[in-house]
């Protein structure tokens, strides 16, 4: 699995900044039109197929698969509603997000590609109902999932990458902090360059 985990909110970011070397992106598209959803998603399928990287698209599991898209990433409540079956039958691979033991062992039951640990800092972007889980928390959830990637999110710094891959993270995945950078794009090849030393 990548170690740098890009997720943006629309397409013009993601366009931005995939050419700077991100090979794993998601695309978070929130409260727009059916049409929009799938518009962007088209749109980010195509350019990532273009720039080498794999594109994730974030609850939207059915815009997905009619649009041939290899990846998903579904929250708990979307895992009510997701056809397991169908993403199976078309090989769509799917990661989940989790926040206590038993959305863990929820999640494992699936046998998905990846588990998703937030947030693990205190994060700025969105309301949490969980308080930063911490890296202890990030040392026993490897444990649990065993040869599943487990990917780390919330709060998440270049300074801190150490400290998280040290404690299981296999990925660390970024919002708010190139989202907020001055130059997104510098803060982007830093986040890569981190990562892969």
């Amino acid at each position: 699995m990548e170690r740098f985990y890009l997720i943006v909110g629309h397409v013009s970011q993601l366009e931005l900044l995939v050419p700077h070397g991100v090979r794993l992106v998601q695309l978070r598209l929130k409260d727009l039109p059916e049409r929009e959803i799938r518009r962007q998603i088209a749109r980010a399928r195509d350019f990532c197929a273009v720039h080498g990287a794999q594109l994730v698209v974030n609850d939207h599991w059915q815009a997905a698969l009619d649009l041939n898209c290899g990846f998903v990433h579904l929250g708990q409540e979307d895992m009510d509603s997701a056809d397991f079956a169908a993403l199976r039958r078309k090989g769509v691979q799917f990661g989940l997000s989790t926040h206590d033991e038993a959305e863990l062992e929820r999640a494992l039951a699936f046998e998905p590609d990846y588990i998703a640990l937030g947030p693990v800092y205190e994060t700025l972007l969105k309301k949490m109902k969980w308080a930063p889980q911490g890296l202890d928390r990030l040392r026993r959830w490897k444990e649990m999932a065993g040869d599943t990637p487990l990917v780390a999110i919330g709060g998440l710094t270049p300074e801190r990458l150490p400290g998280v891959f040290a404690a299981g993270a296999d990925s660390a995945a970024v919002v708010t902090d190139i989202q907020q950078a001055l130059d997104p794009e510098a803060r982007t090849r830093e986040w890569i360059k981190a990562c892969a030393s």
